[in-house]
């Protein structure tokens, strides 16, 4: 919406802003040194508010949590935004100044009263309210959403409804204020930088669109580059299911265990004609593959460079040197080119990353000296932002010179579109999935070390649903969706409400949750609706489990 894919606040602004708006994030959890900003900023008097369908370790934490209905979130922010104009609290300078198509998007939210709000979320009016007037009224707020926002088959009409409100109060390209992607593993933000996005060349530049942009890398790499997208991840599943895609090469990703509809996704990979799966450890994924290649552990094995949530650019030093057979990615990369008949020589981590400042706009100023003195540095840092940029899009303000200002940021009409799994009799449910704290993704990384905290997967429920069911804390139950039954052992809590459960996807060994995942996805993302799986839960005949 604004031009480039990263969040537009610093960590340092999460201290000192007046209002924080987790959205669908639950950030003590998963992104535990944020939510370090996020207590700074809440002993120097900032508001915490989080909206979300289980009160999480981040809500206890909150001021003001609101407990929505999972997969309504435009319909809360439609609601937010119809009582912001309707209270006459928009900011309507910055509206003017900065933005287009507000007439319509004023029209799509009219409907959105405060009661049909509280009808259709599940949020209290009187929240909704709170919420509202909150936001509109402070001088800083930012709102910081992750995946319970984008793991929806609407997932962008989620987001660009999050930037409708920012938008309608003038709560982005000022200090203290913005919209923020919490990325949730190290160096997402990096990948996305560096183009591993079906659309995009590296800085986030148009592949389609931008030909000036195209000629460089044409001319840096000495082939043509074709201008249309490839396929996201969900739509290289599609293409093996066509059988399109016959071949792939599989890099530090696991979506054997990860990939909603867990068996569908295993039945697919086992068809392919060549898999290549290099990675540190020896996934499930690997274990299909024809050909591994161990890969080193980029944390502290290999130099290189990292980019995190707030856009910062460091420097990642050798420490040790890998065990075994394992290597560099990179050089495995080049070994693999020089055999395809492309030799690169010994490519160096600083050379890989002077290529990439040569031919991306928002890196050029980034020499891998000026990373190490600065301590790390924020994109853009080009001429315009030598030091880079604490934050982004302060152009917008520039309401009256239209050449600095650039283009206008568009408020988008969304619609409100409940989840794709429908709740029914048969599956009266709602399954929501998550993070733990101390585990990480499909537990490849965590599950080998102990912890006080790993108490194995588990079915959540309330104590209300449980006695429901008539079963206990530990009893194992099977959880039936409409893509196949898994069984795992209960525990009951209280961040839940009646009918909505909760599960992980640490310990796939121990339970394979996305067996009975959603498989529908956002086709403008290609992210699968992990966040709202219909379910039923039925008691064993057999006794108490573990």
């Amino acid at each position: 919406m604004f031009g480039a894919g990263g969040g537009t606040s610093s960590y340092e602004e999460v201290e000192q802003t007046d209002l924080i708006v987790l959205w669908g994030s639950n950030a003590r959890a998963a992104h535990p040194i944020f939510f370090h900003h996020v207590l700074q900023g809440m002993q120097r008097g900032a508001k915490l508010v989080v909206v979300d369908p289980r009160r999480t370790e981040s809500a206890a934490f909150a001021d003001l949590w609101l407990g929505i209905d999972v997969g309504t979130d435009v319909a809360l922010s439609n609601t937010i935004a119809r009582e912001i104009i309707h209270a006459d609290l928009a900011h309507t300078a910055f509206v003017a100044g900065a933005t287009r198509n507000i007439d319509e998007y004023a029209a799509s939210v009219e409907e959105w009263t405060l009661a049909r709000g509280e009808a259709v979320t599940g949020v209290p009016a009187d929240a909704i309210r709170e919420l509202a007037h909150a936001f509109a009224t402070a001088d800083r707020a930012m709102i910081c959403w992750t995946l319970g926002i984008t793991e929806h088959h609407n997932a962008v009409d989620n987001v660009l409804s999050l930037i409708n409100l920012g938008l309608l109060t003038g709560h982005v390209g000022r200090y203290g204020s913005g919209l923020n992607p919490l990325r949730g593993q190290n160096n997402v933000q990096g990948g996305g930088d560096m183009g591993a996005i079906p659309n995009k060349l590296p800085g986030f530049q148009d592949v389609e669109t931008d030909v000036a942009a195209r000629e460089r890398f044409e001319a840096a790499w000495g082939v043509p580059i074709e201008p249309r997208p490839g396929w996201h991840l969900t739509a290289m599943f599609e293409a093996m299911e066509r059988g399109e895609l016959t071949a792939v090469y599989c890099i530090g990703e696991n979506p054997a265990t990860s990939e909603a509809d867990q068996d569908h996704a295993v039945h697919l990979l086992e068809g392919l004609d060549t898999l290549i799966v290099q990675d540190m450890f020896l996934t499930k994924t690997a274990e299909l593959a024809d050909v591994v290649f161990p890969a080193a552990n980029s944390a502290f094995e290999t130099d290189g460079t990292v980019t995190n949530s707030e856009r910062r650019v460091q420097r990642v030093r050798k420490a040790l040197d890998p065990p075994g057979e394992a290597r560099d990615d990179m050089w495995i990369i080049a070994q693999l080119a020089r055999r395809l008949g492309v030799d690169w020589g010994e490519v160096t981590s600083e050379q890989a990353w002077d290529e990439l400042r040569s031919l991306s706009p928002m890196h050029t100023l980034m020499s891998w000296q000026r990373i190490e003195e600065l301590g790390g540095i924020q994109w853009p840092c080009n001429e315009e932002f030598p030091d880079g940029a604490l934050f982004l899009h302060e152009r917008l303000w520039a309401f009256d010179d239209p050449e600095a200002q650039g283009p206008k940021a568009p408020f988008s009409v969304v619609i409100d579109v409940p989840p794709a799994d429908t709740l029914t009799e048969e599956f009266p449910m709602r399954l929501t999935t998550g993070r733990r704290l101390e585990s990480f993704n499909t537990g490849v990384q965590t599950n080998a070390f102990s912890s006080p905290l790993h108490r194995g997967e588990s079915l959540d429920l309330c104590p209300e649903d449980a006695a429901d069911l008539d079963v206990v804390e530990g009893e194992v139950v099977r959880i039936v969706s409409r893509r196949g039954a898994i069984e795992a052992p209960v525990h009951l809590t209280t961040a839940l409400r009646t009918g909505l459960a909760f599960m992980t996807f640490h310990f796939p060994d121990e339970v394979a949750t996305n067996v009975i995942t959603n498989e529908a996805y956002d086709p403008k993302s290609g992210t699968s609706e992990f966040k709202a799986t219909a379910i039923r839960v039925e008691k064993l005949a057999i006794g108490v489990g573990r």
